[in-house]
């Protein structure tokens, strides 16, 4: 008799936690960890398996300008409130290859001294769902592993991203494996089932965006109430792009995410100073480059982009942040596409503010 989404969420989380949670993966660079590990992952992910544990199968590849080695990227979301997925489900293994390592797993746990109650419930009507068709309202159940579509499709499982620092949140996707058909979509049920648009987000949080050094004119030492002009050359400063994509048998799709330089802050370091404009953000112009070369002649004229600090910094520096904001968009598999939160990053300079020095006559 079929069981309700709200118990099988029930059973399901607790089984996959302790069906799971004895697996020790070797640690090779970016593999993933299935859900109910609790330690973490890469979002980057390797395939295949041996006597130590499950791999998962898929691998999420970056390329383009992101951050090395897999890390997290420098982008911060201007929305507070967007995050990049904290799990997703994600192609996992074969049928044959997954009774192998689930059915063993399943069977070390039923067997474990003590094992019982709710526990060991949960493991029983997992076993009873990969072996002899237990489903649920939304889930139909498996005979034997779904062995006879070996090579058919693959099953699907929760993967946690490593750079989600809410335990909870990390480990949330906590559905039992499921079975997904080469070229077909997942069950609608599962909302968090990798997709263009989550690798878009992926890609935006591995995206590395580049240094923001502003030039200054004068270059070497500003003077007090002189103004200081800052530009930065659109041959510099151009859009950067970060993807994402992910190739399985059956199942390939992919992401770019592309960042645009929008305006430039200027913040002085100091409550001593004028910005202009007054806010202390430039503006793209029409060419893509923002603020204004200074020229020779210029020395009395107002920037369209830069400070004029009211006080000398005497032996020390002014910190002068800048920081760009990018416009910020993606396009995927399908002519999926939209927009995402504007990113900014930025860095400091240190600027000396010298008194300007009177000549006595």
């Amino acid at each position: 008799m079929p069981v309700t989404r709200s118990r099988r969420t029930l059973f399901g989380t607790a089984a996959l936690t302790l069906a799971l949670s004895a697996l020790v993966l070797t640690e090779t660079a970016y593999a993933a960890k299935p859900v109910g590990s609790g330690k973490g992952a890469s979002s980057e992910q390797s395939g295949g398996g041996d006597g130590k544990g499950i791999y998962a199968a898929a691998r999420i590849q970056y390329s383009g300008s992101v951050a090395k080695g897999g890390g997290r990227g420098n982008v911060t979301s201007t929305d507070v409130n967007w995050t990049p997925p904290p799990c997703w489900y994600a192609p996992y293994l074969g049928a044959k290859d997954f009774k192998k390592e689930m059915s063993k797993h399943i069977d070390s746990q039923l067997n474990a001294p003590g094992m019982g109650g709710t526990a060991g419930a949960a493991l029983g009507e997992a076993k009873r769902h990969y072996e002899d068709g237990y489903g649920w309202t939304d889930t139909p159940g498996y005979k034997d592993y779904n062995v006879k579509d070996d090579g058919k499709g693959m099953f699907w499982a929760g993967v946690e991203n490593p750079d989600e620092p809410d335990y909870l949140k990390r480990t949330s996707c906590t559905d039992l494996p499921f079975w997904v058909e080469n070229g077909d979509a997942p069950p609608p049920q599962y909302e968090e089932a990798i997709s263009p648009e989550i690798l878009a987000a992926l890609a935006y949080q591995h995206m590395q965006l580049p240094d923001t050094k502003v030039t200054l004119a004068p270059e070497a030492n500003s003077k007090v109430n002189l103004p200081t002009w800052a530009w930065l050359d659109k041959a510099v400063f151009d859009e950067v792009q970060a993807t994402a994509a992910l190739n399985v048998p059956g199942f390939n799709i992919q992401a770019t995410t592309t960042a645009r330089p929008v305006s430039l802050k200027l913040e002085p370091g100091t409550e001593d100073a004028v910005t202009y404009p007054a806010s202390g953000e430039c503006v793209i112009n029409a060419d893509d480059s923002i603020g204004e070369p200074y020229a020779k002649g210029k020395a009395d004229e107002t920037p369209p982009c830069g400070i004029r600090y009211l006080r000398s910094s005497g032996d020390g520096t002014y910190k002068l942040r800048a920081t760009i904001t990018w416009d910020i968009d993606w396009t995927g598999t399908g002519g999926a596409g939209g927009d995402l939160p504007n990113g900014t990053f930025g860095n400091e300079q240190a600027v000396t503010v010298q008194e300007i020095q009177a000549v006595n006559r």
